[in-house]
């Protein structure tokens, strides 16, 4: 007489996301990096006593180049709202252009450097993105500063669009822009060296020109002269 063994049913594995948590330290770093860069910002003078020429870009943009242009914005969008909560004194109309501005630069940016990951891609996205952040700040601005500042009229703010908010945006674009493009590489290594960010899938070494590290350095100094310009101390 023959016996079946009796076999269990092997109930079928199910797949579980799994959260990538040097991912998430990652992020979450990079936003205490930025709230903190973007508070010592406030040190720098400022153009009619709020517009401020914050450079957390740069720490966002890094951020981005490294995990794509929605952690870019999912950190602009923690970092606007930190400040919002903290050091901004112009409430959620500021957090709305904060963060305006911040993914309009930055996801812009990211998203073109992720489709070419090259140095040369990395200049585009950044000159991309800041075309994309000075437009929309022209719009929003011309919309939002009269409900921000209750004095001036529509009128008025459409008179300082070109004079005024145009070349704020292009200089701080600028100075965001030849930051991020001195910065990210040494940043980048750092981060895989912690192991925090996976090393580089590329075999070759990818080598940074002492070329261009000397004409970003000279972009930096130049839009900083004229930042300073802008604000009347020189």
């Amino acid at each position: 007489m023959s016996t079946r063994s009796a076999v269990k049913p092997q109930s079928p594995t199910r797949a579980t996301p799994r959260v990538n948590v040097r991912t998430l330290v990652c992020l979450a770093m990079l936003t205490a990096i930025a709230y903190v860069v973007s508070y010592t910002s406030k040190l720098m003078p400022s153009v009619l006593g709020f517009l401020d020429f914050d450079l957390k870009d740069v720490i966002i943009c890094i951020g981005g180049f490294t995990f794509g242009p929605v952690a870019a914005g999912v950190i602009a969008f923690a970092s606007s709202l930190i400040q919002m909560f903290t050091v901004s004194t112009t409430g959620i109309i500021g957090f709305i252009m904060n963060f305006l501005a911040t993914a309009g630069f930055c996801c812009t940016a990211s998203f073109l450097y992720q489709r070419r990951h090259t140095m040369s891609g990395a200049v585009l996205g950044l000159v991309t993105g800041a075309v994309v952040m000075t437009v929309l700040m022209l719009l929003w601005n011309y919309f939002i500063t009269p409900m921000y500042m209750v004095d001036t009229t529509r009128e008025q703010v459409a008179a300082m669009l070109v004079p005024v908010f145009l070349p704020f945006n292009l200089v701080k674009a600028g100075m965001n822009t030849a930051a991020t493009l001195l910065l990210y590489k040494p940043v980048v290594t750092a981060l895989r060296r912690a192991h925090l960010v996976a090393p580089s899938e590329s075999k070759e070494k990818s080598r940074v020109k002492i070329g261009f590290i000397l004409v970003s350095a000279l972009a930096l100094v130049t839009f900083v002269m004229l930042m300073l310009v802008l604000t009347g101390t020189i």
